[in-house]
């Protein structure tokens, strides 16, 4: 797994190796020849443009600059002070040292000549605003951005584009897309999630120092990166001795009068239906292959009160148990979550299940530790929305990935327990439990999509439906389910188009998507079977 670091942690990870004596000065050479490199990497790199600014991440542009400069490219740097004006002492010693050597430099260029200057350019590095940056890019950066994004030319990125947070992944005004962001130290989440996902392009990490992977570490991540390698044995192989019986089995509880299609797309990646009588004809005329159980329903067509110990029953006779999709909020479906949650079942909790819980803790779901914590394997799946209203933050649910870790996190750590998993789902979905929050690669935007979400909690009761879990396993076992279910979005938008993509669409690539996983996971190098 790859560490992800907060990024006033990353500051102190600089502190560290300044105390093992690599100093910040060595740090700013090594991550601007770390840039240049994977600017030389590129094809067809002749002219290239650094734009710099006035801290330290424009010191790593000027060193970047110098170094192409060494390796005969033709590179122009752009700085809105003249080297000798800039205020910082280390990025003025490197902006001079680049003067010195030769890299021409223009100094707070009109409009018309900078984009002149970009427009001949085959990369452009992004140096202007790093990792400390928040807010609105100011003059002259906020021009410069609109230039780079203008121009055409492919855009390396040093530690973050410029304009976005790398704390939150968040841009609130102009900020530049890159094709290659080369990060430094480490990974920060701001990287991986909301607009970062969509203007970091290809991320690669630059250590700078062998001692850093101990000291990331010891800052404490707040999260990890899955590989692929990480879900290696989660997945046991089909054996010709399987029957139906032996491969584990899904209760999906859900559905209403007004929601019927909810259930219906999480039972289409599970086994078997629990539903309102005034449905199930219907539910059962769209699912031949999977049984519909019909159980008692108010006037309104959703659960009553009367269902609570039937579902319960019934869950007991499964290998694993999904509430929630389209059941709807009211006192019979908050009875039947509320007696599931004390049947000890796996139970995957999603969509109006964790309304339901909401509702029975008014909104103070971490002030209620022992609604939830049990012996055998919980996982609940909100989206920022859910999850908002799950710790009392429905006015102001959480607007990035480190605010709905931190959510989750005040749900599992009131918990206690390794038997918890809050599977928070958004750009970027992290799985949080006691110990770990793990972020799976995410799937494609048109994941995005009505019922795609109920896919996702079919695809996890199923995962846990097939043995016993280890509860350390359960964000890892969580964020393989994920995968596969971005990657079934991704096979579908290879056949139905970005735009185009529906949750059944998801649904009937999952099998494919299962399939070629667990081959990359089996033989991450492509080898073929021997």
């Amino acid at each position: 797994m790859q560490p992800v670091l907060n990024v006033e942690d990353v500051r102190r990870v600089e502190e560290a190796l300044t105390d093992v004596g690599v100093s910040i000065s060595e740090l700013m050479h090594r991550a601007g020849i770390s840039a240049a490199r994977e600017v030389l990497g590129l094809p067809k790199v002749e002219n290239v443009a650094v734009l710099c600014g006035l801290g330290n991440n424009g010191g790593d542009g000027w060193v970047c600059a110098e170094h192409l400069r060494g390796k005969g490219v033709n590179v122009t740097c752009v700085s809105p002070l003249a080297p000798d004006d800039i205020r910082g002492d280390l990025a003025r010693v490197v902006a001079s040292s680049a003067e010195r050597s030769g890299v021409p430099v223009m100094v707070a260029p009109p409009r018309d000549q900078l984009e002149e200057l970009l427009s001949g350019s085959d990369v452009i590095v992004d140096a202007m605003l790093g990792t400390g940056f928040h807010g609105l890019p100011r003059a002259p950066f906020d021009i410069w951005i609109g230039c780079v994004n203008e121009s055409g030319a492919r855009v390396v990125a040093i530690d973050v584009p410029s304009g976005l947070s790398a704390q939150t992944g968040l841009a609130q005004g102009a900020c530049v897309a890159a094709d290659l962001t080369i990060t430094m130290l480490v990974l920060k989440p701001g990287l991986l999630a909301d607009c970062g996902r969509d203007v970091c392009g290809t991320i690669v990490v630059a250590p700078l120092a062998e001692q850093t992977e101990r000291l990331v570490v010891d800052a404490d991540p707040v999260a990890w990166r899955a590989d692929l390698e990480d879900y290696a044995g989660m997945l046991a192989p089909l054996s010709y001795a399987d029957d139906k019986f032996t491969r584990g089995s899904v209760l999906v509880v859900g559905g209403s009068q007004r929601f019927v299609g909810a259930p219906v797309m999480a039972a289409l990646a599970a086994v078997t239906l629990a539903v309102p009588a005034p449905i199930a004809p219907i539910v059962q005329s769209q699912l031949l292959e999977i049984p519909v159980l019909a159980l008692p329903a108010s006037d309104s067509g959703t659960f009553s009160s009367e269902a609570a110990d039937k579902v319960a029953e019934l869950a007991r006779k499964r290998s694993c148990t999904l509430v929630g999709p389209g059941m709807r909020v009211n006192a019979g479906t908050v009875a039947v979550v509320s007696r599931l949650l004390t049947t000890e079942v796996p139970l995957v909790v999603d969509a109006d299940g964790l309304n339901c819980i909401s509702r029975l803790t008014s909104n103070a779901l971490d002030d209620f530790p022992e609604l939830i914590r049990r012996q055998r394997p919980l996982v609940l799946t909100p989206h920022r929305g859910e999850l908002g209203r799950l710790v009392g933050l429905q006015d102001t649910p959480p607007a990035s990935l480190t605010a709905a870790m931190e959510a989750a996190r005040r749900i599992v750590w009131s918990d206690g327990g390794s038997e918890i998993c809050v599977v928070a789902k958004g750009s970027a979905t992290a799985c949080v439990s006691t110990e770990v929050a793990v972020l799976p690669k995410p799937g494609p935007a048109s994941l995005a999509t009505a019922g795609s979400g109920d896919v996702l909690g079919g695809v996890l009761a199923a995962l846990l439906s097939r043995g016993e879990v280890d509860n350390a396993d359960l964000p890892v076992l969580s964020a393989l389910a994920c995968e596969i279910h971005g990657y079934a979005g991704q096979l579908a938008v290879e056949r139905r188009g970005s735009r185009g993509v529906m949750a059944l669409d998801i649904i009937d690539s999952l099998g494919l998507a299962q399939d070629a996983l667990e081959e990359d996971i089996a033989f991450p190098e492509g080898n073929p079977k021997e």
